[in-house]
């Protein structure tokens, strides 16, 4: 009796173990299938921002040091419609892309050279990306 009650947890051990390495297969065979270019779009967008906050609570508000950020947000933010193709036609998508590109081109054409400006900077463009996943994120 306790021969075959051994033999039967042996074998819900196996089945046990070969459905959670099937499930695995699964899943990561519905990840491969996924677009991961808007999701990857976002993180880069969203750690660029952080770096800026990051400098102005640092106090390394130059103009090395913040420039190049800056940079990276506006040209990420031109491939936007790219990322999000269903939305490319969405009026309200355009605009907030727009604006997002706009407050960019604004931080770029004069430069913060200071940490209030480097701040107000950072808020500009975070209420843009802020404005579009209020109407857009899930």
């Amino acid at each position: 009796m306790a021969g075959s009650a051994a033999r039967y947890f042996f074998l819900f051990l196996i089945g046990l173990v070969a459905g959670v390495i099937g499930t695995v297969m699964a899943m990561r065979a519905l990840d491969a299938r996924k677009d991961h270019f808007p999701e990857s779009l976002m993180y880069v967008q969203q750690w660029h921002l952080n770096q800026l906050h990051a400098n102005v609570e640092q106090n390394k508000c130059g103009a090395i040091d913040t420039i190049p950020h800056l940079q990276a947000l506006r040209t990420s933010a031109n491939s936007l419609e790219q990322a999000f193709p269903d939305l490319s036609d969405d009026e309200r998508f355009v605009k907030h892309a727009s604006g997002l590109r706009a407050a960019l081109d604004t931080s770029l054409a004069t430069p913060p050279l200071n940490c209030p400006g480097l701040g107000a900077a950072a808020k500009d463009v975070g209420e843009a990306c802020k404005a579009c996943h209020q109407d857009f994120r899930n």
